[in-house]
């Protein structure tokens, strides 16, 4: 960390799921933008490529590698890889999540139900336990988690999701508690409903928006950049001293 600069990320390496476009996106140029040395992930590697080439043209660090997170195998083999080329994993972006269905929640199909489980939480939970065996050897590591307000108060039409976004933010507190002492820290991010292409089942319909504008004190969906502020500072020794926080990025939604 540099004394004049606390969220200084120079020397860090940092992997992010799901960054191949929206929120993860925006987190990866974040980090490399602080001096981090981002390895883009997705399921789809020409996405990653594509993140990591603009992060590299702004003068950053970033190297693109494909990883299905609902695939144990591919997130060893990725973790390992990650390891043998840099030495070291610094900070872990757990943002890849799957939303496949929206409605009424007895009407859940069984198959977007395993998915939505498989990467939100199986994912989530594995790829944290993963980094977390290097971070242990280390002796130090943040880990953000991208959970959801829908964790809180749960989202019209979107049961199982805000039911795996509930559990994020168990699994974000479990982790905090018992790594704490091993020099890792772990903390939570909530956004609010924010312009990606994940949430366009809300944001293009106007309909639901106007339904769900009034309930955002600030009258706005966010931008994507909006939510990287929080997540530098728990990425950065800014936040040494934090470990288990929960923080809702939402335009005052959860206030109402």
């Amino acid at each position: 960390m540099s004394p004049s600069n606390p969220f200084d990320l120079t020397g860090k390496v940092a992997l992010v799921t799901g960054a191949s476009r929206g929120i993860g996106e925006a987190i990866a140029k974040s980090l490399a933008a602080q001096g981090a040395r981002v390895i883009v992930s997705s399921r789809k590697l020409e996405g990653c490529e594509q993140v990591a080439g603009q992060i590299r043209q702004a003068g950053g660090q970033a190297e693109a590698m494909a990883c299905h997170i609902g695939d144990l195998a591919a997130m060893q083999q990725t973790v390992a890889q990650i390891i043998e080329r840099f030495g070291r994993i610094d900070i872990l972006i757990n943002n890849a999540a799957a939303n496949p269905y929206f409605g009424p929640i007895d009407k859940t199909p069984v198959e977007a139900f395993d998915k939505t489980l498989e990467i939100n939480i199986r994912g989530y939970f594995y790829m944290t336990n993963l980094v977390g065996q290097q971070m242990k050897k280390q002796g130090s590591g943040s880990i953000v988690n991208v959970a959801s307000v829908n964790g809180v108060i749960p989202g019209e039409g979107q049961g199982i999701y805000s039911i795996t976004k509930s559990a994020v933010i168990a699994m974000t507190r479990a982790h905090a508690k018992e790594w704490a002492a091993r020099g890792i820290r772990v903390n939570c991010l909530l956004p609010g409903l924010t312009n990606t292409k994940f949430a366009s089942a809300i944001t293009d319909n106007p309909d639901i928006m106007k339904q769900v504008l009034p309930h955002i004190p600030m009258g706005r969906a966010a931008e994507p950049e909006e939510m990287t502020g929080q997540v530098l500072y728990f990425a950065s020794d800014a936040s040494r001293y934090t470990t288990g926080a929960c923080v809702n990025v939402d335009g005052g939604y959860l206030l109402v």
